[in-house]
């Protein structure tokens, strides 16, 4: 064998062996050896004369799979055709290139999966790089060819410099970068935003050699986020500014300055109770709506109308004096007189009283909206239909509202408070899980007082925080009652904002209802949605202690500013009672019940209960029970009633038969 070519002699690296042409075994070096492989157990015959390499699979020592690759040379050696086959290990390079190519396979399902593309740019040369699925967002095939100036043509005229000046500063600086940029896809009608993030690669000596870079399509989710913050600053109701869009447009005149600075006015609907009670709640949110629409049309340029809830709509004028303010506030009045509101089948004539405020030099928001509210009464005072600027003078109208809290005051030392209980139903099953205490004043004076006419008054005075004590530790004395207890009834009670903030408050529920040996769980209570999002460390702080020792925590109104939304996972309330507004119309399709859903579920999915205020007809308790609503609250589930009457009436084993008491939600 030692005249076969040198090939096969002296080659000890590669693993060689001769074949005769019966297929028997000539010669093999050590090499083949090493490889730990017979020569007769080679499928040699895969490989053809003179033909490609081909690789083999072959088990391995360790029962793994190796890759052999088989070349086949032909000699004719002394007239005898053999065939000498060179085999070599290459399963470290098989390994290699399918590693590669699954690399690539995944990252690019990884960036269809993430819908993210990414990018990269060769410094030196300018060229750019696109991932096939980077391409395909810009509305491109696979594979096309898109240089930067092309690319260029499709971004938004408005974001080129934003890009080109965030790379540049990237190049210079090192290290990543980001940008957010809108642009067009291929078809160039289509418009994208596009969240990008990257980093610049540099040589050895600091020089920029390489960019990478992603881009995420986030189109779909900033409108759902612009959508979010329009809801959060918009009245569900009339599509305005709610209050606190109102009170941000408010502080930037007082802190724009300026000679005039401008003026504030606020709008009440007047006798707007009496088209609710005559009309029904629908016929007033007409009225709302289409009186929103009217205002806008009569007022100047740069303007801001919003609704700051109920009946109260306020208009911001930068830049007016007190003398133009005024004439705004009479053209508003005069248009909504001379233009019936065609609701209810007929034309329904609204009046409007407006109190007229200028701002000015040591004027905070606060004293604007006082003066403002001074000048609302003065006009209200004066007949309504008409519209009042604030005057020094009007302070003894503020007068007459201490006369209120007086009152108020001398109710509660004399026992002339009382509290109304109305039901709150389970929509399932029909049974009174608990009952709300309203308060009423009743002492024999003319005029009567409702709440509404009696609580904002009081709630700017320290005797707010004295009325909620009397609440709770009235609620707590009754839940004591033997009967009540028997029953298994449960009380909720409002308490104000200005309670919610005091210090020591919810310790204080808590050792009322330990010395009257009540179970902590039996007593709700209830804060606004509007103070739970003003203050909401006071919120968390008052929820800490009621909640650690078993009270029910209940967020009210919830969506009257429809900004809650971003509270209902840092507060740990038990229950969320949906306003009104979104109720009264549940049953008749359009926008509420989506908005009671989407409360439902955000509800539901934090381990909270949902409560429908306002059902006031039969027709909304079947769709309430669909949309998901755990209870409901208004005149068709049951009317308030004075507390000391469904006391007596537990007391005489009504609870047994009339007003079931499944336990406390």
């Amino acid at each position: 064998m030692n005249t076969l070519p040198s090939v096969a002699a002296d080659a000890t690296s590669t693993a060689l062996t001769v074949l005769a042409p019966d297929g028997s075994c000539l010669w093999s070096n050590v090499a083949l050896g090493r490889l730990g492989v017979r020569p007769e157990e080679l499928p040699l015959s895969r490989a053809e004369p003179g033909g490609a390499a081909v690789d083999v699979p072959w088990p391995g020592p360790d029962g793994d799979t190796r890759w052999l690759r088989v070349r086949c040379l032909p000699v004719d050696h002394e007239g005898r055709p053999l065939r000498v086959y060179e085999v070599r290990d290459v399963s470290v390079e098989r390994r290699e290139r399918d590693w590669g190519r699954n690399y690539r396979w995944r990252l690019a399902h990884i960036e269809q999966l993430a819908k993210v593309g990414t990018w990269e740019w060769d410094v030196a040369t300018g060229h750019v790089i696109w991932s096939d699925v980077l391409l395909q967002m810009f509305g491109y095939p696979p594979g096309t060819a898109l240089d930067y100036e092309s690319y260029r043509d499709l971004l938004h005229p408005e974001d080129i410099a934003l890009i080109e000046t965030t790379l540049q500063t990237a190049l210079r600086a090192g290290g990543p970068f980001a940008y957010t940029h809108r642009m067009y896809l291929a078809d160039r009608v289509t418009l994208r935003v596009f969240e990008c993030y990257g980093e610049v690669f540099t040589d050895p000596s600091g020089v920029p050699v390489r960019v990478l870079g992603t881009a995420h399509d986030i189109t779909a989710t900033q409108r759902i986020q612009e959508e979010l913050i329009r809801l959060a600053e918009r009245d569900p109701l009339t599509d305005l500014p709610n209050r606190r869009a109102l009170l941000a447009r408010l502080d930037d005149l007082i802190a724009a300055g300026g000679d005039p600075a401008g003026a504030l006015l606020l709008i009440d609907i007047d006798n707007f109770k009496d088209i609710n009670d005559v009309h029904g709640h629908a016929v007033g949110d007409d009225v709302l709506r289409l009186l929103a629409r009217l205002l806008v049309r009569h007022l100047p340029d740069g303007t801001v109308l919003g609704r700051l809830g109920g009946d109260e709509f306020a208009v911001v004028l930068p830049g007016t004096p007190a003398g133009d303010a005024l004439a705004v506030a009479e053209t508003l009045c005069d248009a909504a007189a001379r233009s019936p509101v065609p609701v209810a089948g007929a034309g329904l004539r609204v009046t409007l009283s407006i109190g007229a405020a200028p701002a000015g030099p040591g004027v905070t928001r606060d004293a604007l909206l006082a003066h403002a509210d001074l000048a609302l009464y003065e006009a209200k005072d004066a007949g309504r239909n008409r519209a009042r600027i604030y005057l020094p003078e009007q302070y003894r109208h503020a007068v007459q509202r201490v006369n209120v809290v007086t009152r108020v005051r001398d109710a509660l030392r004399e026992h002339r408070m009382h509290l109304d209980a109305q039901p709150i139903v389970d929509l399932a099953t029909g049974a009174v899980v608990s009952h709300e205490l309203l308060i009423r004043l009743r002492d024999g004076r003319q005029p009567p007082l409702h709440p509404v006419e009696f609580l904002p008054t009081v709630e700017r005075d320290d005797l707010i925080g004295e009325l909620d004590r009397w609440v709770v530790a009235t609620a707590s004395a009754a839940l004591a009652d033997p009967a009540v207890v028997a029953a298994g009834t449960c009380f909720d009670v409002n308490i104000s904002a200005r309670s919610m903030e005091s210090p020591g408050f919810g310790d204080w529920v808590v050792g009322v209802l330990r010395a009257a040996g009540v179970e902590p769980g039996r007593l709700g209570v209830e804060v606004t949605e509007t103070a739970a999002i003003t203050n909401v460390a006071a919120v968390r702080n008052l929820a800490g202690a009621l909640r650690d020792a078993g009270c029910r925590l209940s967020l009210d109104d919830f969506g009257a500013g429809f900004g809650s939304f971003s509270y209902l996972k840092h507060l740990p309330f038990s229950t969320v009672k949906i306003a009104g507004d979104f109720v009264r119309q549940a049953d008749r399709g359009g926008a509420d019940p989506v908005l009671i859903d989407a409360v439902v579920r955000a509800a539901h999915g934090l381990g909270m209960r949902t409560v429908a205020e306002s059902v006031e007809r039969a027709e909304l308790v079947p769709a309430l029970r669909r949309l998901g609503v755990d209870a409901g609250q208004g005149f068709h589930l049951g009317r308030p009633i004075p507390l000391e009457d469904l006391l007596d009436g537990l007391r005489d084993g009504w609870h047994a038969s009339a007003v079931p008491h499944p336990g406390c939600p």
